[in-house]
């Protein structure tokens, strides 16, 4: 499967690191990394590429890898990097595909870019926090840590932030478990078991941190600030994917786009993770992908 990279500018002048795999001819999937990621987290989701004739797009967002910092960017000012980017590669309508962070940036290309973005698809993904819900509750202690910081802001959370991108741009495969040991239930170590799935998760992540280490600090903002748009009025289809097991997105939050999202369809399955939830459950995650396209 070739993965070609490539970088565009965006009307403002800021670069945007592109990454596409898969058939040129076949139908967009527009990829939204997770938080922290970048363009090579892409790599780890080669066989979901390989499920059916789609061609997979993604861009390092704003502030990870090569991409250049958008400071203030709330999660809808991804729809603008979304759009020059498939007008740059001649693409036109898609499907967006969000993973964990990328979940909401996902959701906003649903509300602000239909028709152009036919579906989207979401795994594990993070829900608004203005919700009628304890956001963190059932998150394991190092995104504890990190969202009380955040929540406060200033100083101590940039500080923090800091520290730990310093680690994270160190991650590999030898020592990711380690480093996020209570954020990993066991679906999502089995998952990891595998030497090359390590690899392709740990670069992912420790390419995000190349440049600077506001990508990630700049998501966080984002996701505790209003996103730009309403997803409860989203009118195309949106699939969601997550799992009960999960100690970075706790299902509640998946559970709060099913009950508020009128065109949503829910795949809950309990015994799975953060990462186990798309590795066990390729063949539902590509049907609906392809049905997107069907007529």
């Amino acid at each position: 499967m070739t993965f070609r990279e490539q970088l565009v500018k965006s009307p403002d002048g800021r670069v945007v690191e592109v990454a596409t795999m898969g058939d040129p001819s076949g139908d967009t999937v527009f990829f939204h990394h997770g938080t922290p990621g970048s363009t090579k987290t892409m790599r780890a989701f080669e066989s979901l590429c390989e499920s059916g004739k789609l061609f997979f797009v993604t861009m390092s967002r704003a502030g990870y890898g090569a991409s250049s910092r958008l400071e203030g960017r709330n999660v809808a000012a991804a729809v603008d990097d979304t759009r020059t980017v498939l007008d740059a590669l001649g693409r036109d309508s898609y499907v967006a595909l969000g993973w964990s962070g990328g979940g909401p940036h996902a959701l906003a290309c649903a509300a602000l870019d239909a028709p152009r973005c036919v579906k989207a698809v979401t795994l594990a993904s993070v829900a608004p926090s203005d919700v009628d819900f304890d956001w963190t509750e059932g998150m394991g202690p190092e995104n504890l840590e990190e969202f009380a910081l955040a929540k406060e802001g200033g100083p101590a959370y940039e500080e923090y932030m800091e520290t730990t991108c310093a680690f994270m741009a160190e991650i590999d495969k030898d020592n990711v478990i380690e480093m996020m040991a209570g954020l990993l239930p066991d679906a999502d170590r089995e998952v990891l078991a595998d030497d090359e799935a390590r690899e392709l998760f740990a670069t992912g992540i420790r390419y995000g941190f190349a440049k600077t280490w506001r990508g990630y600090f700049d998501d966080n903002v984002a996701f505790l600030e209003p996103w730009g748009f309403d997803p409860t009025t989203i009118a195309v289809p949106v699939a969601l994917y997550f799992g009960d097991a999960d100690l970075m997105v706790p299902p509640a939050h998946g559970l709060w786009f099913a009950g508020h999202l009128p065109t949503a369809t829910a795949h809950r399955h309990v015994s799975e993770g953060h990462l186990s939830i798309y590795a066990h459950h390729l063949n539902e995650v590509a049907s609906d992908l392809a049905s997107a396209f069907e007529s």
